[in-house]
């Protein structure tokens, strides 16, 4: 583990072990009672140790999806959405920084890695955002917030979603379905950061004429979108296994290429026979062993993780500190939902900091979801009770999905934050500015989890399609008053005023409540013709 992880984790699950062993010496909440006979027949023969539940679901689902990626990977797909980006978002205001938006996360629908997806598509983007006059720790800031939103992105998720399935006891397509708006707010909060951003300091986008056209690159690569549209419909639409789906990915990523080709051969166009057979995009038998190859050297990273974590579980159980750790902390928090999640969001940032996605969902939601569903039913009766009323499993989602948010962004955030540091690597910047300039970038992955809490309509759990439409809408309108406060600017410098009102109204839009969305509209809608009055049209 320390030598293909990282040693981290390796001196968490240490030190859980040294605490077990020795824990009639430990004081407080650490103390505890085991042999080490029990202590190693619990980590290596029980279901709650190393072969639980977490190297089970590396097994079954993870494996798979890790390999489906693999495959898209060799056909060309990651070219391809960095092309595509550029194509829809190039020439717009600040072009370069919304391409690397738009390339990590359609990259991230299919990687499960912030650190690799923002050395993979930041290598492109990250010196093109420089050229374009964007500060070089905007510039890294920008690739690995982006990057590591791919980790809450479906459907792949960074593999934990897979641990959900679990954990919580929902289907896989429930989960991926509860993550879309999330998500959407995520990278939308991004965009329009950047936006502003651009706007402020008048950076223009890419020549017209030298960006890809939408219609070429669908017609000539977008069969390469199949695998991933097959695998999500179905994952969502059909009651197959999310095991099954992935083979049927892979099988589809293995001969789309020969498709494609045998298509421009039946289908008359303009070219001929020999430059179609000459320009063919089929995998050869290299391509498949290297694809096999790189399958399993991705899966050992996240199995070797799994089990560490394991480690940690185990032990967490053996010993009872988890309920004693939640127990103490519910009364640190004197009853006070919103102390205790702040609480649990700290917690799941250090356990983060190091540790892989799948490691950090395991420890953190071990820990801490338990104590966010017993705070929960103290203080949002009402809230748990309409969840209950869809399914028991329900109630376990947002508290999960909470503690699985901010075990991700620990990647960004300071002071290790392993995403920001290969963008910093990149963009020739400071690491500690990058990372600082990440987290406000990502300032949406610090607000929702706290939304879907009180509100889990975000999570599309017993919402109504035209509700779910409304929310989507009004939250979008909430992240842009987020984003005028950050960067304190709209056709101008905000004043103090306007700058608390855009992020009051902001944050009141968010939320999904009618009364809020009213107040909150109308903050922003002030605050926007208060600002354009103020400038008359000229941007200082």
């Amino acid at each position: 583990t320390r030598r293909v992880v990282g040693l981290p984790i390796v001196i968490i699950a240490s030190t859980f072990i040294l605490i077990a062993l020795f824990g009639k010496y430990m004081p407080g909440f650490l103390k505890s009672n085991n042999s080490w006979k029990r202590i190693v027949e619990h980590l290596w023969y029980d279901q709650e140790g190393v072969f639980g539940t977490a190297i089970g679901a590396c097994t079954t689902f993870i494996f798979l999806f890790i390999l489906f990626g693999a495959f898209l990977e060799k056909t060309g797909v990651g070219e391809f959405f960095i092309d595509l980006a550029n194509a829809l978002t190039g020439a717009s205001r600040g072009g370069p920084a919304k391409v690397a938006v738009v390339s990590s996360a359609l990259f991230g629908t299919v990687s499960g890695s912030s650190v690799a997806n923002t050395v993979g598509t930041g290598s492109f983007t990250i010196p093109m955002m420089k050229r374009m006059g964007y500060r070089p720790q905007f510039a890294g800031a920008v690739e690995a917030a982006a990057s590591t939103g791919g980790q809450i992105m479906p459907p792949v998720m960074g593999a934990a979603a897979f641990l959900m399935v679990d954990s919580i006891g929902l289907p896989y397509g429930q989960i991926i379905k509860a993550a879309v708006i999330p998500a959407m707010l995520y990278f939308a909060g991004i965009l329009l950061i950047v936006d502003l951003e651009s706007k402020k300091h008048n950076l223009l986008g890419l020549p017209k004429d030298k960006m890809p056209k939408v219609r070429t690159l669908m017609s000539e690569r977008g069969h390469l979108m199949a695998p991933l549209a097959i695998i999500i419909y179905v994952l969502v639409g059909t009651s197959l296994t999310p095991a099954f789906a992935a083979l049927i990915g892979i099988a589809v990523a293995a001969v789309i290429g020969y498709v494609k080709t045998l298509i421009d051969l039946l289908v008359p166009n303009d070219r001929s026979i020999e430059t179609v057979l000459n320009q063919r995009s089929g995998l050869k038998i290299k391509d498949y062993l290297e694809c096999l190859e790189a399958g399993a050297r991705g899966t050992l990273s996240v199995a070797l993780a799994c089990a560490t974590s394991g480690v940690v579980s185990g032990v967490i159980t053996v010993t009872g500190i988890g309920a004693r750790i939640g127990d103490g902390f519910t009364r640190l928090a004197g009853g006070n939902l919103m102390l205790l999640l702040f609480f649990t969001m700290i917690t799941s940032i250090i356990l983060g900091m190091g540790v892989p996605t799948t490691a950090n969902y395991i420890i953190t939601s071990s820990v801490m979801a338990p104590v966010v569903i017993k705070a929960m039913a103290a203080s949002l009766p009402e809230v748990v009770a309409g969840l209950e009323a869809v399914g028991s499993a329900y109630v376990k989602l947002p508290a999960h999905m909470f503690t699985f948010y901010f075990g991700i962004v620990a990647d960004i955030t300071p002071p290790v934050c392993l995403a920001a540091m290969a963008g910093a690597a990149i963009a020739k910047a400071d690491p500690m500015k990058t990372g600082f300039e990440a987290t406000r970038l990502a300032i949406a992955a610090f607000i929702i989890p706290y939304m879907f809490i009180f509100s889990p309509q975000l999570l599309m759990v017993n919402a109504p399609w035209y509700t779910v439409i409304r929310m989507m809408c009004t939250a979008l309108l909430g992240m842009y008053g987020v984003a005028m406060f950050l960067q304190k600017f709209y056709m101008s410098r905000l004043n103090i005023i306007q700058q608390v009102m855009a992020l009051a109204g902001g944050l009141l839009l968010i939320d999904p409540g009618l009364v809020t969305d009213i107040i909150g509209l109308g903050l922003i809608a002030v605050v926007i013709v208060w600002n354009r009055i103020q400038t008359k049209g000229k941007i200082i």
